[in-house]
Formats: C-alpha cells, sequence, structure tokens
C-alpha cells in the first residue's frame, strides 16, 4: 500500500521528537527508578499513540487549519465596521479556547474553583485579547509597547490575588495557547499582515499568541481577586496498578471515549466557523474545500490519538518519575527534569507550527532547527528552576518577575521580529507535554517531599512560558551581532490543486528530458 509521502515525512518528524524522550524514560526506569511494568507498557503505548497523531495532526494543520485561519485574517481586515470585527474576534477567541484540550486537562487539576467557571473565565479572557491583538495589526501600534503596558498591569493586579491562585492564573497564560489555538491565531496574524505592503507587516504577523496570553492571566485574577473559592486541597492523580498487557489496552480503551467527547466539543466551534466563513464569503473553490475537509479529518484523529496517548501514558509516568527521583536524590530531580524538558520540547505540535511559519516568513533567515535549540535550552532552564521551587518553597513572584522583567527589557534591543516570535514562542512551548508530563513531574516531587502541591508543583507550566521569551531574544541578539538580520517578506503561499502539481511536474519532467538531466520532482 503506498503511503502518502507528506504523511510519511510527518510521522518521520513526530518519530524524531518522541524517540529521545521515549528512551530517556526507559533509561531512566531500568537504572534510577524502577516503574511498575505495566505502567511503563502504558508510556510505551502512549508514546506509539503519541507519533501517529503528531503526524496526521501536523498533515490536517497544513491542510485545513492554516488556510482558514489566513483566509479569516484576509476578510478581517478586508472589514470596515470596527465593531463587527471586534464582535468576530471576541466569538471566535472564546469558541476556540473552550476548544482547547490543555485547559481541559489544567481546570480538571484545580481544586476549590469549578472547571466550568475556570473554563468560560479563561475563554472571555482570550476572546478579549484576541480583539486586542487584531485591532494592534490594523492600527500599527508598537508591540513593545502593549506587552510592556499589560505585563505591568498584571503585575499590580496579582498583589490582590489570593496566593494559592496565582501560579494557576499564570499556568492558565500558558495552556490557552495549544494543538487548536496555535495554528488558528497564528495564521490568522499572518492573513491580517498580508494585505499591508510595508516593511513591519511581516513582524506584525507574530504577537497575536503573545497578547491571547495574556487575556486569561488577567480574567483568571480577576476571577480569584472576587469571587469565593472552595477547599484548595490538591487529591493529586491516581496511577492505575496494571500487570497484564490486556489491563493496560483496556485502560486505553476506557479512556477513548473521554477525550473523543473533549475533542468533538473542540472541534464544533471550528467547523462552526469553517461553514459560517464559508457561507458569507464563498472564498474557497469545492475542491479546496475537500481538500480542508480532509485535513479537519487528519486534525480530529490525530489529536484524538495524541491526547490519549499523552494523558494516559504519560501522566502517571511524569508523576512517578517525579516522586521517586525526589525520594531518591533531589539533585538528580533537577537534572533529569531540565534533561527530559529539552527534548520533550520537540514532541509539542504547536512548536512546530511556529517553527515553520518562522522559517517561511524570514525566508530561512532563522530556520526551524536554530529556533528548536533556542526553545529546547529555555525549557530546560524552566524545569530546572520549577524543581528547585519544590525543592526550596520559594514564591513563583521571585522567578517570574525578574524574568518578564528580563524579557521586556530585552525588547528595546532586539530586531522587532524576534520581539513578536519569542513572545509567541512562550505560548506554544507549553502545551498538551508540559501540561501532561512536566507539571505531574513536579507534582509528584512535591508530593514526596511533603509540599504544597497548589504554591510549589502548580506554576510549572507558568515557568515553560516564560523562559522562552528571554532564550528567543537571546538569539535574535546574538544574531544580530553576528549577520545583519534578513527582512522578511510575508506573502501567502500559493494554494496548488492536485491538477496544478500534475501539471507542474510534466512541465518540469519535460524541461529536465529536453536538458537531458533527471527530474527533480518524483
Amino acid at each position: 500500500m503506498k503511503v502518502n509521502p507528506h504523511l510519511k515525512e510527518k510521522i518521520d518528524e513526530a518519530v524524531t521528537a518522541v524517540l529521545p524522550v521515549t528512551i530517556i524514560v526507559l533509561i531512566l526506569s531500568f537504572l534510577l527508578v524502577p516503574i511498575e511494568t505495566g505502567t511503563l507498557i502504558l508510556f510505551l503505548v502512549g508514546a506509539l499513540l503519541l507519533i501517529i497523531g503528531m503526524g496526521l495532526f501536523a498533515l490536517g494543520t497544513d491542510m485545513a487549519m492554516m488556510p482558514l485561519g489566513e483566509g479569516v485574517g484576509i476578510q478581517l481586515s478586508k472589514t470596515k465596521q470596527l465593531w463587527l470585527v471586534a464582535l468576530l474576534c471576541f466569538v471566535m477567541g472564546f469558541f476556540i479556547t473552550i476548544s482547547e484540550p490543555d485547559l481541559q486537562v489544567l481546570a480538571s487539576q484545580v481544586p476549590g474553583i469549578p472547571s466550568l467557571t475556570l473554563i468560560i473565565t479563561i475563554a472571555v479572557g482570550v476572546g478579549f485579547f484576541l480583539i486586542t491583538a487584531i485591532l494592534r495589526i490594523l492600527f500599527r501600534v508598537n508591540l513593545n509597547t502593549m506587552l510592556i503596558i499589560f505585563y505591568g498591569i498584571l503585575f499590580v493586579a496579582s498583589a490582590f490575588v489570593p496566593r494559592a491562585y496565582l501560579a494557576v492564573a499564570f499556568d492558565s497564560g500558558g495552556v490557552t495557547t495549544g494543538p487548536i489555538t496555535v495554528p488558528f491565531i497564528m495564521a490568522m496574524g499572518i492573513g491580517l499582515a498580508s494585505v499591508r505592503s510595508d516593511k513591519d507587516a511581516a513582524d506584525d504577523s507574530f504577537g497575536l499568541v503573545a497578547l491571547c496570553s495574556v487575556g486569561p492571566i488577567l480574567s483568571v485574577m480577576i476571577l480569584g481577586s472576587l469571587a469565593p473559592v472552595g477547599d484548595t486541597h490538591y487529591l493529586g492523580n491516581v496511577i492505575p496498578e496494571l500487570w497484564m498487557s490486556n489491563e493496560v489496552i483496556g485502560y486505553f480503551l476506557k479512556a477513548l471515549p473521554h477525550v473523543l467527547q473533549e475533542v468533538l466539543i473542540a472541534f464544533g466551534p471550528l467547523v462552526g466557523v469553517f461553514i459560517v466563513f464559508e457561507a458569507f464569503t464563498r472564498r474557497h473553490q469545492r475542491r479546496e474545500l475537500i481538500r480542508m475537509a480532509i485535513g479537519f479529518a487528519y486534525t480530529f484523529v490525530g489529536l484524538v490519538l495524541f491526547l490519549t496517548g499523552v494523558s494516559v501514558g504519560f501522566l502517571p509516568v511524569g508523576q512517578e518519575i517525579g516522586f521517586r527521583l525526589a525520594s531518591v536524590n533531589p539533585i538528580l530531580l533537577v537534572v533529569v527534569g531540565m534533561v527530559i524538558a529539552y527534548f520533550m520540547v520537540a514532541a509539542e505540535p504547536a512548536v512546530h507550527v511556529l517553527n515553520k511559519q518562522v522559517e517561511d516568513l524570514s525566508k530561512g533567515a532563522i530556520p526551524r532547527a536554530v529556533l528548536l535549540q533556542a526553545l529546547s535550552l529555555g525549557v530546560a532552564v524552566s524545569i530546572g528552576l520549577s524543581m528547585i521551587r519544590v525543592l526550596t518553597g520559594i514564591s513563583i513572584y521571585w522567578l517570574l518577575i525578574p524574568g518578564y522583567l528580563i524579557a521586556l527589557v530585552m525588547t528595546f534591543f532586539v530586531p522587532k521580529i524576534y520581539v513578536g516570535i519569542a513572545f509567541d514562542s512562550g505560548g506554544v512551548a507549553s502545551g498538551p507535554m508540559a501540561t501532561t508530563f512536566l507539571m505531574p513531574l513536579a507534582i509528584g516531587a512535591c508530593d514526596a517531599l511533603g509540599g504544597d502541591i497548589m504554591m510549589d508543583a502548580f506554576g510549572t507550566v507558568a515557568m515553560v512560558a516564560m523562559t522562552p521569551l528571554i532564550a528567543i531574544q537571546v538569539l535574535g541578539f546574538i544574531s544580530t551581532r553576528r549577520a545583519p538580520v534578513l527582512e522578511p517578506q510575508l506573502e501567502l503561499a500559493p494554494a496548488y490543486d492536485d491538477d496544478d502539481i500534475i501539471m507542474l511536474t510534466r512541465e518540469v519532467n519535460l524541461h529536465d528530458r529536453d536538458q537531458g538531466g533527471d527530474s527533480v520532482i518524483s
């Protein structure tokens, strides 16, 4: 059976991303922290589902999510009524956030606030700040100025928030920009900026994710300061005791309906946006609509497999490794946590979306491999600091405030495009892998040390979202010292249908045959 070459390419990328983490966990389980056989099998099956799910998701994103987001962005830029733009942005931001699986995972783990209340609060925050982000592009407002103003407001508001929910508020800013939200919002930014002809268009296509990450933090802070909260005792996750291989399969099958329901709820708003958008704009031809529908199917199946593998296979292993490492050697916990985090960034689906967009828009001036390296180093540092926080019990204030101050000061010394990429990268790095492996790693360690999980373990996702801001801007600073930054030219890639590709292939083959050479297209 002939495999789709594009799918094979995506699967190969997923194998490269997931394999290092899998090997590290296996080495740990055999040498340092013995893990129950059933739990280890859960992890291995989860890794397999991760690989297949990431491949399908990435292919579906290219086929459906990106074209839809770009189209919505272009149409919004042509709309003259600002009230209509604001309304559409709020509705899209609200419903797409509700559909984000990462948010469901976080909300289910936060005690004291009903899950639905927390989800709606965060969705409202994203909706309002998506309006702000879109208006920034339309009116060409400087991103640095807006970031300084809004983060200043955040840190002032944090003084009035119950301490138990401070870390949760900052965590919420990271989980809302995950595999559903990022492709759509980033493509919207590209679509909006693509109709502009000025030199700052490409720079302004980044920054939407950054501003949309601020909204949830502020809205949860407001909720925490106004609404009464319930019992904040953390109940923890139950690690299953499995002994037979058929029990492992049964555990995955038991979890599948719940994940399937979550993803169905997630795709409802997206499909609704797609149908309404096409009904009013008639933007895509029939062949393109069919291609996008297939892309949505790929995305749906891929996300179901990915989230099932992550939530069932990775969450219990992360918590178990954290507990055992902290019990054996706390210093080893910091080192191992950093190594796992370094390799785990490559397994975040939204990271690959960002890296591809950056490389395409910069015409290769910012290679995706270099960007991934900077992100990996940033997240490794964040987990090292998070584990130190678990060991010492220091307030997250002592890490977040200096970190964001450094990041904001750096915005004055690096090219604009790196500022937008840096603040977007914080959102994309804190995806499902951070929520279902790195945060359980901190929870397990905190449980072993007898710490306060709400105070010390929560906030891990917030740290993952903060350190890339500095790492990417350091990359930008270094690159400008080595060579001038190439001016990225923003343009939309031409949408070829199958007939176009066949005709292009024939023309190239004929040209190569006439020149006596071999075809470069197979």
